[in-house]
């Protein structure tokens, strides 16, 4: 998939849908169905009225619970850490549900990898799971579990990940609840296992999580076997991935093991180079694009 086809596309998925959403018009979808990866959140770029402010807005999936979504957006106001995107606009009361932060030129996982062409080089991987960790050890500092690190969730910018769909297990379904099969969840090989069986997400379920999104983007595969990671990666991928919570590590742990030297994190890595030509390119032109693109249309009265 070239960069021209891949944002090409998604304008012309999104143009299709010519609707607004709270103050803002849809100019196209975020999310590039191809990829087959399940995205917790339908997530589109729009623009407000007068042009000035340009934003990421997702909305709950159709038949989705809009309390618990709009709950966890709120939720999402308060993180901290590198690679945090928290909410910064909601719906009204009485409005359907949505929520939008700022737009920055960025790329889903899934995408990056469908524009590179294949799984993401071992030194992107490893910069990707720092920053990650960084903000989960930060996240967990403030006695929360993020609760949706998935695939989905990490857009690739220029100078550094963002980590979107905050709450996204709780959303799905409340504790108790098993959660397979729900939509924008795979329980089957990304989300812990006690969430999966109704649990409460805990920190711990997000190293899990990370784990998985890191074999995802070293492999390509939802579920890759232990000899298809890079030899590099097995042993902190592995450890992520053990079904008991108590023997996965910590996000400081995983810190020093990605970043391969105790005086390195991931303002170290995150250097010129750490995302392929192929996802720079890809991102320079989305940037472009969008800024010559015209929003959607007001819909006529009713």
């Amino acid at each position: 998939m070239s960069a021209t086809q891949d944002v090409g596309e998604g304008a012309g998925r999104a143009a299709a849908v010519r609707r607004r959403v709270g103050p803002y018009a849809l100019i196209t979808a975020l999310d590039d169905p191809r990829t087959k990866v399940p995205v917790p959140e339908r997530r589109y770029v729009a623009r407000s009225a007068d042009g000035s402010h340009t934003v990421l807005l997702s909305l709950p999936h159709p038949g989705g619970d809009a309390r618990r979504f709009l709950a966890e957006a709120e939720g999402s106001r308060y993180l901290l850490g590198p690679c945090a995107a928290p909410a910064t606009a909601f719906a009204a009361p009485g409005e359907a549900p949505w929520y939008a932060r700022p737009y920055l030129p960025a790329l889903p996982l899934p995408t990056a990898l469908a524009v590179h062409g294949g799984p993401l080089p071992e030194r992107t991987v490893r910069a990707l799971g720092v920053a990650l960790a960084e903000t989960l050890a930060v996240v967990h500092g403030q006695g929360l579990a993020f609760a949706g690190v998935s695939p989905a969730a990490v857009l690739l910018a220029a100078d550094g990940p963002r980590l979107t769909c905050f709450g996204a297990v709780r959303a799905a379904a409340p504790d108790g609840t098993p959660r397979s099969g729900l939509p924008g969840l795979e329980a089957g090989s990304r989300l812990p296992p006690e969430q999966a069986s109704g649990g409460r997400p805990r920190p711990l379920g997000d190293v899990y999580a990370l784990g998985a999104t890191l074999a995802y983007a070293a492999t390509g595969y939802t579920s890759p076997e232990r000899g298809e990671l890079p030899a590099a990666l097995r042993a902190v991928v592995g450890r992520c991935l053990a079904r008991d919570p108590g023997a996965r590590p910590r996000p400081a742990e995983l810190v020093h093991a990605l970043a391969g030297d105790p005086a390195a994190d991931s303002t170290t890595l995150l250097t010129p180079g750490w995302l392929p030509g192929r996802v720079i390119a890809a991102l320079a032109h989305q940037s472009a694009t969008l800024l010559t693109a015209e929003a959607a249309p007001a819909p006529p009265p009713d």
